[in-house]
C-alpha cells in the first residue's frame, strides 16, 4: 500500500505541532528577543494551543476542512505578523487539497506550494530576506525534487524537513529585510530567524507524525 497522509496523520501533525511549539516556546522567545519583539514563542504557543483545543471536534472533518479551520484559528489567536502569515499558509493549503481523502507526494507538493505562495503574496518577502520563507522555500524545492526523483512520501518529506532545517540555520548570517528585525539593519546578522525556526518545527512535526503512522 502506498504511503499516504491520512486525516489521522493531519490531526496528529497539528497535535504534535502544538506540543513542539509549547516545548520550544522559550527558545523561540529568546531568538525573537535578539531581533524582534520577544513574543514569537508566546504567539505560536497560544495559536497552536487554540488549534489543539479544536481537534476533537475536527476528528470527522475532511483534510481540507481541518486545514481551513486551523488557518482561521491561527489568524484569530496569533499576534503580530505570524497569525496572518501562518493562517494564510493553512488556508491556501486547504484549497490545494480540497476533495482529497488522503495525500500522496504530489498532493503534499501542491499543499506546500500553495501555502508558500500565500505567504509570499501576503508578506512580500523573498528568499534571503531572513524570514520563514528561508525555511519554507528550500523545503518546497526539496520536496519537488524528491517527487521528480520518484522518492517515497516519507523520504520526500525527510528531504523537505532537512532543507528547512538548513534554511533555518542559513538565516543566521543574513541581514533582515522584512519585519521588526529589519529595523536593526546590519545588527540583525548573526541571529537565527525565529519565523524560519517555527516553520522548520512545524514541517518536522509533520514528518514525525507520518513516521509514527508508518510504525
Amino acid at each position: 500500500m502506498a504511503e499516504t497522509i491520512t486525516r489521522n496523520v493531519v490531526l496528529s501533525w497539528l497535535s504534535n505541532t502544538a506540543a513542539v511549539l509549547q516545548e520550544n516556546r522559550d527558545y523561540l522567545v529568546e531568538l525573537d528577543a535578539e531581533i524582534g519583539d520577544a513574543d514569537h514563542g508566546i504567539n505560536m504557543d497560544r495559536g497552536f494551543k487554540k488549534v489543539a483545543s479544536l481537534l476533537p471536534e475536527l476528528a470527522e472533518e475532511t483534510i481540507a476542512s481541518i486545514l481551513k479551520k486551523t488557518g482561521m484559528a491561527l489568524i484569530s489567536s496569533v499576534g503580530g505578523a505570524s497569525g496572518p502569515l501562518y493562517g494564510t499558509f493553512f488556508l491556501r493549503a486547504s484549497n490545494a487539497v480540497s476533495g482529497k481523502d488522503e495525500l500522496q507526494t504530489p498532493d503534499l507538493v501542491a499543499l506546500l506550494r500553495a501555502g508558500v505562495e500565500g505567504i509570499l503574496t501576503l508578506g512580500k518577502a523573498q528568499p534571503g530576506d531572513k524570514t520563514m520563507v528561508d525555511a519554507l522555500q528550500p523545503a518546497l524545492e526539496a520536496l519537488e525534487k524528491a517527487r521528480a526523483d520518484g522518492k517515497t512520501l516519507t523520504s520526500a518529506l525527510q528531504d523537505a524537513a532537512q532543507a528547512a532545517q538548513e534554511g533555518m540555520h542559513a538565516t543566521i548570517p543574513l541581514v533582515a529585510k522584512k519585519g521588526r528585525a529589519s529595523y536593526l539593519g546590519e545588527r540583525s546578522a548573526g541571529h537565527q530567524d525565529p519565523g524560519a525556526t517555527s516553520s522548520y518545527l512545524i514541517l518536522n512535526s509533520l514528518l514525525d507524525s507520518l513516521e509514527d503512522d508508518a510504525g
